[in-house]
Protein backbone atom coordinates (compact mmCIF):
# COMPACT_ATOMS: atom_id res chain seq x y z
CA UNK A 1 0.00 0.00 0.00
CA UNK A 2 1.40 3.37 -1.03
CA UNK A 3 -0.42 6.64 -0.50
CA UNK A 4 0.35 9.20 -3.19
CA UNK A 5 0.50 12.90 -2.42
CA UNK A 6 -2.69 13.74 -4.30
CA UNK A 7 -4.55 10.97 -2.44
CA UNK A 8 -3.51 12.31 0.93
CA UNK A 9 -4.38 15.87 -0.05
CA UNK A 10 -7.88 14.60 -0.88
CA UNK A 11 -8.04 12.83 2.49
CA UNK A 12 -6.93 16.02 4.21
CA UNK A 13 -9.68 18.01 2.49
CA UNK A 14 -12.31 15.39 3.31
CA UNK A 15 -11.25 15.32 6.94
CA UNK A 16 -11.44 19.11 7.06
CA UNK A 17 -14.95 19.17 5.58
CA UNK A 18 -16.41 16.35 7.68
CA UNK A 19 -18.01 17.19 11.03
CA UNK A 20 -15.68 16.80 13.97
CA UNK A 21 -15.96 13.25 15.30
CA UNK A 22 -14.24 13.74 18.65
CA UNK A 23 -13.69 16.98 20.54
CA UNK A 24 -13.57 15.97 24.19
CA UNK A 25 -9.81 16.00 24.75
CA UNK A 26 -7.94 19.22 25.57
CA UNK A 27 -6.36 21.14 22.70
CA UNK A 28 -2.86 19.94 21.70
CA UNK A 29 -2.85 16.90 24.03
CA UNK A 30 -2.46 14.42 21.09
CA UNK A 31 0.71 16.24 19.99
CA UNK A 32 1.61 16.11 16.30
CA UNK A 33 2.60 13.25 13.94
CA UNK A 34 6.31 12.46 13.86
CA UNK A 35 8.46 11.23 10.99
CA UNK A 36 7.31 7.63 11.34
CA UNK A 37 3.60 8.46 11.62
CA UNK A 38 3.19 8.06 15.39
CA UNK A 39 1.80 10.77 17.64
CA UNK A 40 4.52 12.86 19.25
CA UNK A 41 6.85 15.60 18.11
CA UNK A 42 8.78 15.70 14.85
CA UNK A 43 11.55 13.21 15.53
CA UNK A 44 10.33 11.36 18.62
CA UNK A 45 7.14 9.36 19.33
CA UNK A 46 5.58 10.41 22.65
CA UNK A 47 3.38 8.40 24.98
CA UNK A 48 0.31 10.41 23.91
CA UNK A 49 -2.31 8.69 21.74
CA UNK A 50 -2.96 10.42 18.43
CA UNK A 51 -6.25 12.09 17.42
CA UNK A 52 -8.79 13.65 19.77
CA UNK A 53 -10.67 10.40 20.41
CA UNK A 54 -11.77 10.10 24.05
CA UNK A 55 -13.77 7.41 25.86
CA UNK A 56 -15.38 4.95 23.44
CA UNK A 57 -14.60 7.25 20.48
CA UNK A 58 -12.76 6.78 17.20
CA UNK A 59 -11.05 9.67 15.44
CA UNK A 60 -8.50 10.14 12.67
CA UNK A 61 -5.65 12.44 11.69
CA UNK A 62 -3.72 12.94 8.45
CA UNK A 63 -0.48 14.82 7.89
CA UNK A 64 1.94 15.96 5.22
CA UNK A 65 5.55 16.51 6.27
CA UNK A 66 8.57 17.87 4.38
CA UNK A 67 12.21 18.06 5.46
CA UNK A 68 14.70 20.01 3.33
CA UNK A 69 18.35 19.29 4.10
CA UNK A 70 21.66 20.24 2.48
CA UNK A 71 21.75 17.21 0.16
CA UNK A 72 18.41 15.48 0.71
CA UNK A 73 14.68 16.07 0.74
CA UNK A 74 12.45 13.84 2.85
CA UNK A 75 8.68 13.87 2.45
CA UNK A 76 6.02 11.93 4.28
CA UNK A 77 2.30 11.28 3.97
CA UNK A 78 0.77 9.76 7.10
CA UNK A 79 -2.58 8.60 8.46
CA UNK A 80 -3.45 7.81 12.06
CA UNK A 81 -6.51 6.41 13.84
CA UNK A 82 -7.04 6.65 17.59
CA UNK A 83 -9.58 4.84 19.79
CA UNK A 84 -10.67 5.57 23.36
CA UNK A 85 -7.47 7.54 24.06
CA UNK A 86 -6.06 4.05 24.49
CA UNK A 87 -5.05 2.65 21.09
CA UNK A 88 -3.33 4.23 18.09
CA UNK A 89 -2.85 2.72 14.61
CA UNK A 90 -0.78 4.54 12.00
CA UNK A 91 0.64 4.32 8.50
CA UNK A 92 3.32 6.53 6.92
CA UNK A 93 4.87 6.57 3.48
CA UNK A 94 8.30 8.21 3.34
CA UNK A 95 10.24 9.34 0.26
CA UNK A 96 13.92 10.32 0.47
CA UNK A 97 15.48 12.02 -2.55
CA UNK A 98 19.09 12.96 -3.18
CA UNK A 99 19.86 16.47 -4.48
CA UNK A 100 21.56 17.09 -7.83
CA UNK A 101 25.02 17.86 -6.44
CA UNK A 102 25.03 14.82 -4.19
CA UNK A 103 23.67 12.65 -7.04
CA UNK A 104 26.68 13.59 -9.16
CA UNK A 105 28.99 12.69 -6.28
CA UNK A 106 27.21 9.34 -5.83
CA UNK A 107 27.55 8.53 -9.53
CA UNK A 108 31.29 9.22 -9.35
CA UNK A 109 31.73 7.11 -6.20
CA UNK A 110 29.82 4.11 -7.59
CA UNK A 111 31.19 4.36 -11.13
CA UNK A 112 27.78 5.26 -12.49
CA UNK A 113 26.01 2.29 -10.92
CA UNK A 114 23.84 4.73 -8.95
CA UNK A 115 23.36 8.06 -10.74
CA UNK A 116 20.40 9.11 -8.60
CA UNK A 117 18.79 8.08 -5.36
CA UNK A 118 15.13 7.89 -4.40
CA UNK A 119 14.18 5.67 -1.48
CA UNK A 120 10.61 4.94 -0.42
CA UNK A 121 9.58 3.31 2.82
CA UNK A 122 6.32 2.20 4.40
CA UNK A 123 5.91 2.34 8.18
CA UNK A 124 3.03 0.58 9.92
CA UNK A 125 2.64 1.50 13.58
CA UNK A 126 0.65 0.64 16.68
CA UNK A 127 0.72 2.15 20.17
CA UNK A 128 -1.21 1.35 23.33
CA UNK A 129 -1.50 3.35 26.54
CA UNK A 130 -0.47 1.15 29.44
CA UNK A 131 -0.88 3.40 32.47
CA UNK A 132 -1.17 6.95 33.74
CA UNK A 133 -2.37 10.12 32.07
CA UNK A 134 -0.47 12.94 30.42
CA UNK A 135 -2.37 15.58 32.48
CA UNK A 136 -4.24 14.02 35.39
CA UNK A 137 -2.76 12.20 38.36
CA UNK A 138 0.79 11.94 39.62
CA UNK A 139 2.02 9.27 37.21
CA UNK A 140 3.12 10.06 33.65
CA UNK A 141 1.32 8.47 30.75
CA UNK A 142 3.20 5.36 29.70
CA UNK A 143 2.69 3.76 26.29
CA UNK A 144 4.26 0.92 24.33
CA UNK A 145 4.62 1.05 20.56
CA UNK A 146 5.80 -0.94 17.58
CA UNK A 147 6.73 0.17 14.05
CA UNK A 148 7.07 -2.29 11.16
CA UNK A 149 9.15 -0.82 8.33
CA UNK A 150 9.51 -1.90 4.70
CA UNK A 151 12.23 -0.30 2.56
CA UNK A 152 11.02 -0.34 -1.05
CA UNK A 153 14.40 0.58 -2.61
CA UNK A 154 17.10 -1.19 -0.59
CA UNK A 155 19.76 -1.60 -3.29
CA UNK A 156 22.20 1.10 -2.17
CA UNK A 157 21.75 0.12 1.49
CA UNK A 158 22.38 -3.59 0.95
CA UNK A 159 24.80 -3.56 -2.02
CA UNK A 160 26.88 -0.47 -1.23
CA UNK A 161 26.59 0.20 2.50
CA UNK A 162 26.30 -3.33 3.89
CA UNK A 163 22.80 -3.38 5.41
CA UNK A 164 21.48 -6.88 6.10
CA UNK A 165 17.76 -6.53 5.35
CA UNK A 166 15.07 -4.38 3.74
CA UNK A 167 12.61 -4.82 6.63
CA UNK A 168 12.75 -4.26 10.36
CA UNK A 169 10.68 -3.80 13.50
CA UNK A 170 11.20 -1.06 16.10
CA UNK A 171 9.87 -1.46 19.64
CA UNK A 172 9.61 1.47 22.03
CA UNK A 173 8.35 2.47 25.45
CA UNK A 174 7.49 6.12 26.08
CA UNK A 175 6.53 8.20 29.11
CA UNK A 176 5.01 11.70 28.82
CA UNK A 177 3.80 14.21 31.41
CA UNK A 178 2.42 17.74 31.17
CA UNK A 179 3.36 19.81 34.24
CA UNK A 180 0.94 22.68 34.81
CA UNK A 181 2.30 26.12 35.77
CA UNK A 182 5.78 24.62 35.89
CA UNK A 183 7.89 27.40 34.33
CA UNK A 184 6.93 31.01 35.05
CA UNK A 185 3.27 30.01 34.90
CA UNK A 186 3.70 28.06 31.65
CA UNK A 187 2.83 24.41 31.12
CA UNK A 188 5.78 22.14 30.36
CA UNK A 189 5.66 18.75 28.64
CA UNK A 190 8.47 16.25 29.16
CA UNK A 191 8.85 12.97 27.27
CA UNK A 192 11.33 10.11 27.43
CA UNK A 193 11.30 7.22 24.95
CA UNK A 194 13.45 4.09 24.85
CA UNK A 195 13.64 2.31 21.50
CA UNK A 196 15.06 -1.03 20.38
CA UNK A 197 15.93 -0.82 16.69
CA UNK A 198 18.19 -2.07 13.93
CA UNK A 199 17.00 0.60 11.47
CA UNK A 200 19.70 2.63 9.74
CA UNK A 201 18.47 6.23 9.34
CA UNK A 202 14.89 5.19 10.24
CA UNK A 203 15.29 2.24 7.86
CA UNK A 204 15.84 4.40 4.79
CA UNK A 205 19.35 2.88 4.63
CA UNK A 206 18.14 -0.62 5.40
CA UNK A 207 18.31 -2.63 8.59
CA UNK A 208 21.18 -4.21 10.46
CA UNK A 209 24.85 -4.22 9.58
CA UNK A 210 28.11 -4.84 11.35
CA UNK A 211 26.83 -3.79 14.78
CA UNK A 212 24.10 -5.19 16.99
CA UNK A 213 20.70 -3.63 17.68
CA UNK A 214 20.38 -2.16 21.16
CA UNK A 215 18.37 0.33 23.21
CA UNK A 216 18.47 4.04 22.36
CA UNK A 217 17.13 7.08 24.22
CA UNK A 218 14.84 9.70 22.69
CA UNK A 219 13.98 12.85 24.64
CA UNK A 220 11.63 15.81 24.14
CA UNK A 221 10.63 18.92 26.08
CA UNK A 222 8.11 21.61 25.17
CA UNK A 223 6.87 24.82 26.80
CA UNK A 224 3.28 25.93 26.10
CA UNK A 225 3.09 29.72 26.03
CA UNK A 226 -0.70 29.48 25.76
CA UNK A 227 -3.15 26.78 24.63
CA UNK A 228 -2.29 27.42 20.96
CA UNK A 229 1.50 27.84 20.87
CA UNK A 230 4.37 25.66 22.03
CA UNK A 231 8.12 25.66 21.56
CA UNK A 232 10.44 22.77 22.28
CA UNK A 233 13.45 20.61 21.51
CA UNK A 234 14.00 16.94 20.75
CA UNK A 235 17.01 14.64 20.81
CA UNK A 236 17.16 11.14 19.35
CA UNK A 237 19.99 8.66 19.68
CA UNK A 238 20.57 6.56 16.57
CA UNK A 239 22.06 3.11 15.98
CA UNK A 240 25.45 3.11 14.26
CA UNK A 241 25.42 -0.33 12.66
CA UNK A 242 27.08 0.26 9.27
CA UNK A 243 30.87 0.17 9.11
CA UNK A 244 30.83 2.05 5.79
CA UNK A 245 29.14 5.20 7.12
CA UNK A 246 28.67 6.95 10.42
CA UNK A 247 25.20 7.63 11.88
CA UNK A 248 24.81 10.63 14.17
CA UNK A 249 22.13 11.48 16.76
CA UNK A 250 19.30 13.70 15.55
CA UNK A 251 18.08 16.90 17.17
CA UNK A 252 15.60 19.66 16.42
CA UNK A 253 14.12 22.85 17.82
CA UNK A 254 10.44 23.31 16.94
CA UNK A 255 7.50 25.67 17.13
CA UNK A 256 3.98 24.19 17.11
CA UNK A 257 0.75 26.05 16.40
CA UNK A 258 -2.65 24.59 17.31
CA UNK A 259 -5.23 27.11 16.01
CA UNK A 260 -8.03 24.60 16.63
CA UNK A 261 -8.55 20.90 17.19
CA UNK A 262 -8.96 20.49 13.45
CA UNK A 263 -5.51 21.78 12.48
CA UNK A 264 -1.92 21.81 13.73
CA UNK A 265 1.28 23.07 12.12
CA UNK A 266 4.81 22.28 13.27
CA UNK A 267 7.93 24.03 11.96
CA UNK A 268 11.45 23.12 13.07
CA UNK A 269 15.13 23.49 12.44
CA UNK A 270 16.64 19.99 12.34
CA UNK A 271 20.22 18.78 12.63
CA UNK A 272 20.42 15.22 11.32
CA UNK A 273 24.21 15.01 11.15
CA UNK A 274 25.73 12.46 8.80
CA UNK A 275 23.43 10.63 6.37
CA UNK A 276 25.10 7.97 4.21
CA UNK A 277 28.07 9.64 2.50
CA UNK A 278 27.14 13.24 3.32
CA UNK A 279 27.93 15.16 6.50
CA UNK A 280 26.24 18.11 8.21
CA UNK A 281 22.69 17.51 7.04
CA UNK A 282 20.80 20.44 8.54
CA UNK A 283 17.66 22.19 7.38
CA UNK A 284 14.01 22.96 7.97
CA UNK A 285 11.07 20.74 8.85
CA UNK A 286 7.41 21.53 8.20
CA UNK A 287 4.36 19.38 9.00
CA UNK A 288 0.67 20.18 8.45
CA UNK A 289 -1.91 17.98 10.14
CA UNK A 290 -5.69 17.89 10.15
CA UNK A 291 -7.83 16.02 12.66
CA UNK A 292 -11.39 14.77 12.44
Amino acid sequence: MKIKLRQLVLLLLCSWLLPAAAQHRILATPGAMQLEGSAGGGLVPWAVIGSYAHRDEWAASAALTAVQLEDFTLSQAALLVGWDNRLELSYAHQTLRLGDRAADELAAITGGAFSSLTIEQDVWGAKVRLAGDVIYGALPQVSAGVQYKINRNPAIATKVLGAKSDTGIDYYLAASKLYLDALWGRNVLLNATVRHTKANQLGLLGFGGDGDARLHAELAAAVFFNPHWAMGVEYRQKPDLLAAVKEDPWADAFVAWFPSKRLSIVAAYANLGNIALWDNQRGWYLSVQVNN
